[in-house]
């Protein structure tokens, strides 16, 4: 029997330390700082002050993966290096790449058993690779919408939701202008829209090498905006117009039949002009029309099955897919920048829509409302109410920040739409 050491040879007891010292100061440095990353991630999710149900899962798998890389070359250990030629990804020393700069179907195999999330790939293939994860976290999100509250006053929440879509606009000419092509650019101006599963689908269609550092930057921001708005709106908003008292209005009562009708005729109209996007206008609506139709076995099945689960395997694949090549990717730092630049200016274009209807009305609209237009479905709108209540216990905007929500959630997947149809 060969000799045995704790911390390094091939026989090392301790296999994850001698990988860990083993390698190049740099991705020693980024592994240990990812592994605190996702520890932090844990905590922030539990404290939630980011979205439990994603960072957790999220933390966990960023911490495992960075902290269990086995690296053995010629049957002893080895190193890894970052290869410029494979897209910034981590290979193996002496592996390959083809002539179209991307790791071989071989070499991609020893990656994923040097990382060791292989028993992920079915889910990957299945679920990531065909956007399907996308589509089941819609089919949720569709059975909690109630588009009552857009079909109440369709034209301002309509209006509210395409100024919040001002960051997705900005942010694809300044991405270009960076040095991203259209179509990277496009992936992560769809930010934006506040909207992870978007962001998931148009990254995977559109700039499928950067799908893993764009969704993860993506959610990562969406977590900040439930802390992060709250200042902006107080900045932007003075004290008294927070606390503009909305007047008392007669609106017709919907029917869960009107609101079936609403969203079969949406859904035909949408897959029509944009049948890019029709797995996306499908899924969310379906959603709808089975919570609308009072299908019991569908909304559960739907709302706690495909959302909990898809939620889940979301975090956790976005998680061990994050290692430390990905901060050794010089891209990176840009997709940093233009994610919370997509969303600060998404949610100024949306106070923006705010005031406008605050002056079209003579007042009697709060301008606060419009931060719910950028939609992250239904957290933006809590975060509407919450700065409203501290400014004016009694105002009541809920309402309207939901219709504006929901309505955001739509322009969110025709922007994505139009760019994936001009494109791809």
């Amino acid at each position: 029997m060969e000799s045995v050491s704790f911390f390094t040879g091939e026989h090392a007891i301790f296999q994850g330390v001698a990988t860990l010292v083993g390698s190049e100061p740099t991705m020693m440095f980024s592994r240990v700082f990812l592994i605190f990353l996702g520890m932090l991630l844990i905590y922030l999710g539990r404290k939630e002050v980011l979205e439990p149900l994603l960072m957790i899962p999220m933390g966990l798998g960023m911490t495992a993966v960075n902290a269990g890389v086995l690296a053995f070359e010629g049957g002893k250990l080895g190193t890894l290096f970052i290869d410029p030629l494979a897209g910034g990804q981590q290979v193996p020393t002496g592996a390959t790449v083809d002539a179209a700069h991307h790791i071989n179907t071989a070499n991609t195999i020893d990656v994923m058993n040097i990382l060791q999330i292989d028993f992920l790939q079915p889910v990957y293939t299945l679920t990531f690779s065909n956007g399907l994860i996308a589509c089941l976290v819609f089919m949720g999100i569709g059975v909690l919408l109630d588009v009552g509250f857009v079909m109440a006053r369709p034209f301002q929440s309509m209006f509210l939701a395409i100024c919040g879509e001002l960051g997705t606009a900005l942010t694809f000419p300044f991405a270009v202008w960076l040095g991203l092509t259209e179509r990277e650019a496009a992936a992560v101006a769809m930010i934006g829209g506040a909207d992870g599963p978007m962001v998931l689908f148009a990254s995977l269609i559109l700039a499928k090498h950067l799908f893993v550092p764009i969704t993860v930057v993506g959610y990562l921001y969406l977590g900040l905006t439930y802390g992060g708005y709250p200042f902006l709106i107080k900045a932007l908003v003075p004290h008294r117009l927070r606390a503009c008292p909305m007047p008392f209005e007669k609106t017709r009562t919907i029917l869960a039949s009107d609101k079936l009708l609403f969203a079969v005729v949406s859904c035909a109209v949408l897959c029509l002009l944009f049948p890019v996007a029709a797995p996306l206008f499908l899924s969310l609506f379906v959603g709808v029309a089975v919570r609308e139709s009072g299908l019991t076995h569908f909304i559960e099945l739907f709302d706690k099955t495909f959302l909990y689960g898809a939620t889940f395997f979301l975090g956790l694949v976005l998680g061990v897919l994050c290692e430390a090549n990905t901060l050794l990717n010089p891209i990176v730092l840009k997709l940093l920048l233009l994610g919370i630049f997509a969303l600060t200016i998404s949610a100024i274009g949306g106070l923006m829509g705010g005031y406008v209807l605050y002056f079209a009305t003579g007042g009697k609209y709060n301008p606060v409302i419009g931060i719910a237009a950028v939609s992250c479905v239904p957290t933006t709108a809590k975060v509407a109410q919450k700065v409203v209540s501290a400014a004016r216990p009694d105002v009541l905007i809920m309402p309207h920040a939901l219709g504006a929500s929901i309505s955001g959630v739509i322009t969110s997947a025709i922007f994505a739409a139009v760019f994936v149809a001009l494109l791809r």
